[in-house]
């Protein structure tokens, strides 16, 4: 190779370089995302339209922006219940529709970054989105609620839709799951920010996890509750009193909000040190496997 080929070569590499590296310069470095499948925000409408002829199921993911301790990010719930959702849609056709990002969470107020909606706003939010999708062809929409404040709200949103349009809905939560080969040996009360969803946060958003600042808590239960764990020995009375003592905002004055009850934010009896990402996978598989059984028995209806 002469010198002038040489030169040719290098001016050839230097054009290459000086368009192609400041043309990734010219973008956002922040913006991570990539294209998924079936997901409605990433989907243009003609997509969206050709999607309507596979398919006329929609599931709407909801969740929470609230404290989950020093470690997990306030947006725990909404990621879980998204995630989770995309996954499904991956093994069968149905549509994502985009988080609900904000839950009732009044009870995590307390502690800095904790955001929550009224019911009234949060159960409109939720049936207006459902509408919206039902105008467009939607016929079965599943909700997945990734916080359990939100449950009875998502109940009242599900019979809603099922009483006052001709779509039918459901919350996927409540779909019976297969029995779980050697279940992992999460501790009694492993409720908020525990081993359990520590583990799940691992798997789904390994990124958004500081496991250096994991601690125990300590916990303090209120004295309604301490009385009543005293008087009542079957645990599925514990369970239903508990709704009514604990998770329960300051203002009622019963000592169970979670500032009130744990030290750090995390209610767990165990160490979220003990987490692992092979817990959190192995549960989400088994609800990904539990729900696409459902999803497409419901598709054939």
């Amino acid at each position: 190779m002469d010198n002038n080929q040489r030169k040719i070569i290098t001016v050839v590499l230097f054009i290459f370089l000086a368009v192609f590296v400041g043309n990734a310069q010219d973008v956002n470095p922040l913006f991570q995302e990539t294209k998924i499948k079936n997901y409605i925000p990433h989907m243009t409408w003609k997509e969206f339209e050709e999607a309507l002829q596979r398919t006329d199921m929609a599931l709407i993911p909801v969740g929470s922006v609230e404290q989950h301790g020093k470690h997990l990010p306030l947006g725990t719930d909404f990621y879980g219940a998204c995630e989770t959702a995309k996954l499904i849609s991956q093994e069968v056709d149905i549509l994502v529709a985009p988080v609900l990002f904000l839950g009732l969470a009044e009870y995590h107020t307390g502690f800095p970054g904790t955001m929550t909606l009224t019911p009234e706003t949060f159960e409109a939010v939720l049936y207006e989105s459902a509408l919206s999708l039902i105008k467009h062809g939607i016929k079965k929409i599943a909700i997945y609620n990734g916080h359990g404040g939100n449950n009875v709200s998502v109940d009242n949103v599900v019979r809603k839709i099922n009483h006052t349009t001709e779509a039918a809905a459901i919350k996927l939560n409540n779909i019976s799951l297969p029995p779980q080969q050697d279940p992992f040996p999460y501790p009694p009360y492993d409720w908020h920010a525990g081993i359990s969803e520590t583990s799940l946060m691992l798997y789904l958003t390994h990124s958004l996890v500081d496991m250096s600042l994991a601690e125990k808590p300590v916990l303090s239960i209120p004295p309604a509750m301490q009385k009543a764990i005293s008087v009542m020995k079957e645990p599925s009375n514990l369970d239903e009193i508990s709704s009514a003592y604990m998770f329960t905002p300051k203002k009622t004055g019963k000592k169970g909000s979670t500032r009130e009850m744990t030290s750090n934010g995390v209610f767990s009896t165990g160490d979220p040190k003990d987490a692992r990402t092979e817990y959190g996978k192995k549960d989400v598989e088994h609800f990904i496997q539990a729900a696409v059984k459902f999803l497409r028995e419901w598709k054939d209806i």
